[in-house]
């Protein structure tokens, strides 16, 4: 993939974001979204990209599976994958999980579309077995795919800090989704990942 950045002739690069609410956007006005403030970080460090917000809220990597044929349309050209937090609130097994997103990753694959693979670090409510299973999940898969892993949306607001006081600064009440500075936050992380991404 060639990043479009100055080219006379340069097609604008078109990405699919493929997620759950912390994708769509959930609790936020639009502009204030994962998407839109993606799409306009990407572009402030000169590159020619659309994002397409195909976040569903609630969706698990099953409905992603089942959403990714029609999310992979001739015009894509990359794929960032942010599934699995429903999968991990609903305690589903990370077997099916992964099952799930080998057939998204396989999609894209079969479609010539460069993915970034988006983690999420796993509570230990589960029990060590289910944490190791579902973090390492992540990781097997990309590294089976040869994809490029981010490893935790997350982490941009994991500093260290007081987690309370983190809760406060960066998410929504629910303490689920991020807060308009979170998302700030989580855009500035895993940008040039996905700046990586559409210069290879």
């Amino acid at each position: 993939m060639i990043l479009a950045v100055g080219a006379v002739q340069a097609e604008t690069v078109t990405i699919a974001a493929l997620g759950d609410s912390l994708t769509q956007g959930y609790g936020l006005p639009v502009d204030d979204g994962f998407v839109p403030r993606l799409e306009a970080w990407l572009q402030a460090q000169g590159a020619d990209v659309e994002v397409i917000n195909a976040g569903v809220s609630g969706d698990t990597t099953a409905g992603g599976l089942s959403r990714v044929a029609w999310t992979l349309t001739p015009d894509v050209d990359a794929m960032i994958v942010n599934l699995g937090g429903n999968d991990l609130l609903r305690g589903i097994d990370p077997a099916v999980s992964r099952a799930n997103l080998d057939g998204i990753l396989r999609a894209a694959q079969d479609a010539g579309v460069e993915v970034l693979l988006v983690g999420l670090d796993a509570p230990s409510n589960y029990g060590p077995d289910y944490e190791a299973a579902f973090e390492g999940m992540y990781s097997d898969l990309a590294q089976v795919y040869g994809l490029e892993l981010y490893a935790d949306y997350f982490a941009p607001l994991n500093d260290g800090a007081d987690l309370d006081a983190a809760r406060a600064l960066y998410m929504q009440a629910d303490g689920i989704h991020p807060n308009a500075v979170g998302v700030g936050e989580i855009v500035e992380g895993i940008g040039p990942a996905v700046l990586e991404l559409i210069s290879d």
